[in-house]
């Protein structure tokens, strides 16, 4: 029978905003709203390319491996070491495509931090520099990743994260000082331009994919021992949609403020809870078997998927006990013993 761990942390992984950090922005929406936040992020402290492996290996860690990173578009842990350019290595992905405005890895675009995440070498090749949008083909390497010959869909975990990084780079840089100047545009196949899309898309995917705990912690780390400026769309998802319109503000999003990882697994699986009340959780197999049901609490809980078959699962969560609200794709890997 398998073992259910369910353990609570308390935990203060939390964004720590400073006091009066977005007050001019207060009361303000569109191109204002935009104008102001711009003003309070730019003029960050700047580093090198070459910084980036060490300054990653901080914001991007393994919460349960701390030799380790996550990378963005498989979800796997990697050795904080093995980086470089060799296949089965992780190398730093420009997640607004560098090329898309051609400022390569010159400070301060091309080494922004709050848009560069590790990646899976291979992985990384496929996505190159293609606009988001949703739908393709399975990308190889992943399990929930697709792509067509002008767009890439990243796994529904990191759909947000995605689509607030491209929107905190089009506010950060309005071509001051011989800055670029970004624009988040309603089409794909905009490369070279200084433009990434798609609009429409990524504004779903920030109303579908909350900030999570993860993401929070990044911006902190970011903000606090390196840059010294934040992503205002990770403290204020609300402020997408008082500039570029879209689905209903994350703040008012019936969707639950989970985060769900590493995803695939091995042995355990982490389920963070940023809700204050608990939800029911069930998970069933490929065939719809139900092999293990319990409670998740606010906090960090942990599933033992140790002692089941490598395959697809799907977790089920419930907030109110009238259906299922939340759905992730799971999958089991093998666990590899010496």
């Amino acid at each position: 029978m398998m073992v259910l761990l369910l353990v609570f942390f308390a935990t203060g992984l939390f964004a720590q905003v400073p006091a009066g950090y977005y007050g001019p922005a207060q009361g303000k929406t569109g191109e204002a709203l935009k104008t102001a936040l711009h003003n309070i992020i730019k003029n960050h402290k700047e580093f090198s390319y070459g910084d980036l492996w060490d300054i990653l290996s901080a914001t991007d860690e393994d919460p349960e491996n701390h030799n380790n990173v996550i990378l963005i578009y498989t979800g796997l842990s990697r050795a904080k070491t093995d980086h470089g350019g060799n296949i089965g290595q992780w190398n730093r992905e420009h997640v607004w495509a560098k090329s898309h405005g051609g400022f390569g890895t010159t400070p301060p675009a091309g080494t922004d931090a709050h848009h560069i995440r590790p990646a899976d070498v291979k992985v990384n090749s496929l996505r190159g520099h293609l606009d988001f949008d949703n739908g393709g083909t399975l990308v190889p390497g992943t399990d929930s990743c697709y792509s067509d010959n002008n767009s890439f869909e990243p796994r529904d975990a990191v759909k947000g994260d995605v689509a607030r990084m491209i929107f905190y780079m089009a506010t950060r840089y309005e071509g001051d000082n011989g800055e670029p100047d970004l624009e988040v545009v309603d089409r794909v196949n905009t490369y070279p331009k200084p433009e990434m899309g798609k609009l429409s898309t990524l504004l779903q995917w920030n109303a579908q994919d909350p900030p999570d705990n993860f993401e929070r912690h990044r911006n902190d780390v970011i903000y606090y021992d390196y840059q010294h400026n934040r992503n205002p769309y990770i403290d204020h998802p609300g402020y997408i949609q008082k500039i570029w319109g879209g689905p209903a503000a994350v703040k008012d999003n019936p969707e639950l403020q989970l985060a769900v990882y590493p995803n695939p697994v091995a042995t355990t699986l982490t389920v963070e809870s940023g809700e204050k009340h608990n939800l029911r959780f069930r998970l069933v197999n490929s065939l719809g078997q139900a092999v293990a049901s319990g409670v998740v609490s606010s906090g960090k809980n942990r599933i033992d998927f140790s002692g089941l078959t490598p395959g697809l699962y799907f977790l089920l969560l419930n907030e109110t006990g009238n259906g299922w609200c939340k759905h992730y794709k799971i999958v089991k890997i093998k666990t590899h013993r010496p």
